[in-house]
C-alpha cells in the first residue's frame, strides 16, 4: 500500500519527531522551514527570538545566502532572503550578543565595482573570504561594512563569533596557522580591531580548529574539529578558560550532540545552555523496506533528513554547570 501526499507528510513528521525522541536528543530547528532538504547551517537568533537567520546552500556549498526567518507563534516563517545577501556568497551570520551588529563572511568585493575575492591553496582556487557586519539602524540593517586591517588580510577568514565586550573569534588559514585552520581572536578597543591572536586549542589529529562559538562572557568557546576522539569526520569540542586566560584541554560534548556524522558550525542561543549545531545526521534506514513508489521515495529524499546539513538545538546548561559555568 503507497502513501498518499497527506500520509508523506505526516509520516515525515513522524520520522522527525521519532529522531528527535528521548532525553537531551536534541530537536530540528523549525524542519520544512529553517531545516530542509538544502544545505542549512549556522543559525543565529536575534536577542528577543523574533527573527533566526541562517547560511542555505545547495549540497556542496558552492552557492550560498543568508536568510532569515521570523517567528510565528510557536514556530517560524515568513523565510526569505537577507536584505544585504543574494548576490555574492555569503555565510556563517552571527547577531552580536546585544542585536547591534550581524557579522557574516562574503566573497564580495572590498572595493565597489572591484572583484570578488579569490583564494588558492596549492593548486585549489576557489571563493574567498572576508568578514563583513551590518549595523542595526531605526528602518533595519545599513550597508555591509568590511573589518579592514590585519583581521581580513587574507582571504580565508570564517565564521565570526562576537564576546559581549566586542572581542572578535574566528578560524582562518594564516601563517601560523600550519597546514590547517585555526581559531583567532582580535580584541575590540571599541573602535577598532586589534591584530589576531591565534588561540591554543589542543593539537587535533587532522589539525583543523574550526567554527568558534564565544561565550559571552569568554568563559567557555566550542569549535568543530578532532582531538583524537571523534565519532565523525568532525565532532564538536568545548574549552573552557583558565584562571591564567588560557583554554583547558578540549572535551568532545556527550552524545546526541554527536553523531557518526559530520557535525560542525555551533552557535549559541539566547538561553543558557542553548546550543545550536549544524549536523548531516539522517534518518534512520532499516531493511527491508515498505514497498515504496516513486512518489514516497522522493518524499524522503525531498525531506530535512536525507543527509543533507540541518540546525539542531541541544541543551548543554548541566554540563556548562559541572564546570563552574552559571547564568
Amino acid at each position: 500500500m503507497h502513501l498518499t501526499s497527506t500520509s508523506r507528510v505526516i509520516a515525515s513528521q513522524l520520522a522527525v519527531a521519532l529522531l528527535c525522541s528521548g532525553a537531551n536528543a536534541g530537536e530540528l530547528l523549525a524542519p520544512g522551514v529553517v531545516s530542509t532538504a538544502h544545505n542549512e547551517t549556522s543559525a543565529s537568533f536575534t536577542p528577543d527570538r523574533r527573527s533566526v537567520y541562517f547560511m542555505r546552500g545547495d549540497l556542496v556549498s558552492g552557492d550560498t545566502a543568508i536568510l532569515v526567518a521570523d517567528r510565528i507563534g510557536d514556530g517560524y516563517g515568513n523565510v526569505r532572503i537577507a536584505p544585504f545577501s543574494g548576490v555574492w556568497k555569503d555565510s556563517e551570520p552571527h547577531v552580536s550578543p546585544d542585536g547591534k551588529r550581524l557579522f557574516f563572511v562574503s566573497n564580495r568585493p572590498v572595493i565597489d565595482g572591484g572583484s570578488s575575492l579569490v583564494a588558492t591553496r596549492g593548486k585549489q582556487r576557489f571563493p574567498g573570504a572576508n568578514l563583513w557586519y551590518v549595523e542595526r539602524t531605526a528602518s533595519g540593517w545599513g550597508r555591509p561594512v568590511h573589518i579592514d586591517g590585519e583581521v581580513n588580510r587574507v582571504p580565508t577568514v570564517y565564521n565570526p563569533s562576537v564576546a559581549a565586550n566586542g572581542n572578535l573569534y574566528f578560524s582562518a588559514h594564516r601563517e601560523d596557522s600550519g597546514a590547517a585552520y585555526q581559531v583567532y581572536r582580535a580584541q575590540w578597543d571599541g573602535r577598532t580591531y586589534g591584530a589576531p591572536q591565534r588561540i591554543e586549542l589542543g593539537t587535533g589529529v587532522k589539525g583543523n580548529h574550526m567554527d568558534p562559538a564565544i561565550d559571552p562572557q569568554e568563559r567557555f568557546v566550542l569549535f568543530a574539529g578532532d582531538e583524537g576522539d571523534s565519532a565523525g569526520s568532525a565532532d564538536i569540542y568545548i574549552a573552557f578558560r583558565n584562571a591564567d586566560g588560557g583554554w583547558g584541554k578540549p572535551l568532545r560534548l556527550p552524545d546526541p550532540v554527536n553523531s557518526l556524522y559530520l557535525e560542525n558550525a555551533p552557535s549559541l542561543g539566547r538561553d543558557f545552555g542553548e546550543l545550536l549545531v549544524t549536523s548531516m545526521r539522517p534518518q534512520p534506514v532499516t531493511f527491508p523496506k515498505p514497498a515504496q513508489d516513486l512518489a514516497d521515495l522522493g518524499q524522503r529524499l525531498d525531506s530535512p533528513l536525507n543527509g543533507s546539513r540541518n540546525v539542531w538545538r541541544f541543551d548543554i546548561s548541566a554540563l556548562l554547570r559541572e564546570h563552574g559555568v552559571h547564568e
